[in-house]
């Protein structure tokens, strides 16, 4: 699937992610370890330099060597705009491999057995990551950020989302609307093109978040038939303000 150069707003160092702290020797997989060889295999299936996805993702070669290197953890915003420099869906990212496509689909996700990503503001696991070409993307997240002090901007991006809180309570903070509370059982769809920030309140708050898929909405945009779909990221100067 063909998908054009597309900037997305750099992110600040200070708001960029954290190294990787997987204990030597583990035998456990961490989410970071196979984002980055994932990456760094579909960046040369593609024969693509370092400069050129960067060219296409706007994210910058130095980071995104840190990246393929297991030495920077990166944002929510910025796995989906590798997905879309890449021309692939954000699951893709997280799979060992990309299965053929089934005539009847179906992915169970057990309790605590997703693939974790963990960034300054939240900690995400992602579900039923194995399945590929998803219209959408299912997180169960838990919010950490305490203040709307944690993000240096409002993070936006393609597509659109849709949270319910699981356990604990929220502020959603957002682009046009004063924050809005959420208590648990309260739930909340908003566009991600809308500036947006979960802040959580007293203590750590689990919420299910979907995002819809943003490589096939960019592709829907590119004519290629595909409807709105899409997850995405980035936030600050290639710095820490994840999603």
């Amino acid at each position: 699937m063909g998908i054009k150069d597309m900037k997305i707003e750099a992110a600040t160092r200070r708001n960029e992610g954290m190294p990787n702290r997987a204990a030597k020797g583990s035998s456990e997989r961490p989410a970071e370890n196979l984002l980055s060889q994932k990456l760094r295999r579909l960046r040369r299936e593609a024969q693509l330099t370092l400069q050129e996805l960067s060219s296409r993702c706007g994210i910058s070669a130095s980071t995104l060597s840190k990246i393929e290197k297991s030495q920077l953890s990166p944002t929510y915003e910025k796995i989906a705009a590798l997905a879309q420099g890449l021309g692939i869906q954000v699951g893709e990212l997280f799979n060992d491999d990309t299965p053929a496509v089934p005539t009847g689909r179906r992915s169970v996700t057990r309790r605590g057995e997703g693939v974790k990503h963990e960034t300054r503001q939240y900690d995400y696991e992602v579900l039923c990551a194995e399945l590929a070409h998803k219209q959408f993307v299912p997180l169960l997240t838990t919010i950490k950020a305490r203040s709307i002090k944690a993000f240096p901007a409002l993070l936006r991006h393609e597509g659109e989302e849709f949270i319910y809180v699981l356990h604990g309570s929220l502020t959603v903070h957002t682009d046009f609307y004063h924050p809005m509370e959420l208590a648990e059982g309260d739930s909340c769809y908003f566009d991600s093109t809308m500036g947006h920030a979960c802040v959580a309140g007293d203590e750590d708050t689990q919420i299910l978040w979907v995002c819809s898929n943003v490589s096939l909405l960019h592709a829907g945009r590119m004519g290629n038939g595909f409807a709105s779909p899409a997850g995405a990221l980035d936030a600050g100067k290639e710095g820490r303000g994840r999603k």
